[in-house]
């Protein structure tokens, strides 16, 4: 099992914001395609999700540049949660359907297919498997990128008419990262923000709370000494945690001692890890 982490277990991703230059653009793909349900728009800035609340949002910015794959810290993926596998064959069919070139693997914890938005954001869905069937060593979850069963996969969700939107209990899996340096990833996401590390990878780290397999993940694959993206740019412009009220104020001191500078933030705070990416710490509902 994982190691204890200052978090606590039921530390969770609530949502992510993607800058996106063009909304009509946006909208054909996680609106039309994905099936995504548009919950609110206004002030450029659109809500999505499958239920009452959203978890993803859309900031337009038109002329915003496309993010490039290379070369910069900043987003690598966001990973949308999927309640099941028969949700991840309806969203592989629609997918494919629509003539979108896709990305897969099975890591042993999740099924996963990745693509990418017209403006470069790295996208990730994906469907857990059951956590008995996770294996752990030595206090890390031992994953892999083995072929993806598609054939198993669409048996159970590939109808040739799929279901138009994405089911309810659909969320924010994991968020991933491209950084500069892993040590000073892991010295922010794990000592100071108080993830515990679950995984590594050559040139990858993976972090989490409550025994998850990583709602964090860091690589330097393609951004070894990277900046950080320019302002304006496409990508992630905030990530949110929600952490039960109690634990909010234990957890902007732990970073505060650990020398990251805190900004009010609602009735939480804010804070950017070392390549400027925004992690908005936020109470959790009574009803989460």
């Amino acid at each position: 099992m994982p190691e204890p982490t200052l978090l606590p277990a039921t530390t969770r991703i609530s949502s992510a914001t993607l800058r996106v230059a063009d909304e009509k653009r946006a909208l054909a793909l996680y609106r039309d395609i994905l099936g995504l349900k548009v919950l609110a728009h206004e002030n450029g800035r659109l809500a999505l999700g499958t239920g009452d609340d959203p978890f993803l949002f859309l900031e337009i910015a038109p002329g915003a540049e496309p993010r490039p794959r290379r070369g910069l810290a900043g987003l690598f993926h966001v990973a949308i949660l999927l309640p099941d596998r028969a949700a991840l064959g309806s969203a592989i069919t629609r997918l494919a359907n629509a003539g979108i070139r896709l990305g897969a693997a099975d890591h042993n914890v999740s099924e996963a297919i990745y693509l990418y938005d017209a403006d470069g954001n790295g996208l990730e869905i994906y469907r857990d498997r059951p956590r008995n069937e996770w294996p752990w060593q030595n206090g890390l979850v031992q994953m892999a990128n083995k072929p993806l069963d598609f054939e198993a996969i669409l048996a159970e969700g590939g109808k040739e008419e799929p279901d138009e939107h994405m089911p309810a209990g659909t969320r924010i899996g994991h968020v991933h990262l491209q950084v500069g340096d892993l040590a000073a990833a892991e010295n922010f996401y794990v000592n100071a923000l108080g993830f515990a590390k679950t995984a590594a990878l050559p040139g990858a780290l993976f972090a989490a709370a409550g025994g998850y397999h990583h709602h964090i993940a860091t690589n330097v694959w393609d951004s070894r000494d990277a900046p950080s993206p320019p302002p304006a740019m496409a990508g992630l412009t905030e990530l949110t945690l929600a952490l039960p009220p109690a634990e909010i104020a234990s957890a902007k001191q732990r970073l505060e001692t650990s020398g990251v500078t805190t900004e009010a933030a609602g009735q939480g705070f804010a804070v950017h890890d070392p390549w400027r990416a925004r992690i908005r710490i936020a109470p959790m509902r009574s009803e989460d």
